[in-house]
């Protein structure tokens, strides 16, 4: 991944994953969390670390988790990688 430009944690709502069927909620999160780091961090692709899809569909695909706390960062090509707390602190151990 290049050099980040912009970096920024984010607690995101993802309580409007419930109004979707039973059946489609974590699914609905996962684009619930798409749209808002689009939104709030102006960039078109996003991508989810694995960490963070482990844990919207951790209790099956019936109950996500109400809110999620992420880190998102930006590259210099607009792409946003949207990753956990701890995924972000082990990445950051890693370059140094």
């Amino acid at each position: 991944m290049s050099e980040s430009v912009l970096e920024r944690v984010y607690v995101v709502p993802l309580r409007d994953a419930y109004e979707a069927s039973r059946t489609r909620r974590a699914k609905r999160a996962v684009n619930i969390l798409k749209e808002f780091a689009k939104r709030h961090m102006k960039g078109e692709e996003v991508k989810l670390s694995e960490g963070v899809n482990h844990l919207i569909w951790s209790r099956g695909a019936e109950k996500p988790p109400r809110k999620i706390r992420v880190v998102m960062k930006k590259d210099k090509d607009g792409v946003i990688q949207v990753m956990l707390p701890e995924e972000a602190e082990k990445s950051e151990k890693e370059k140094s």
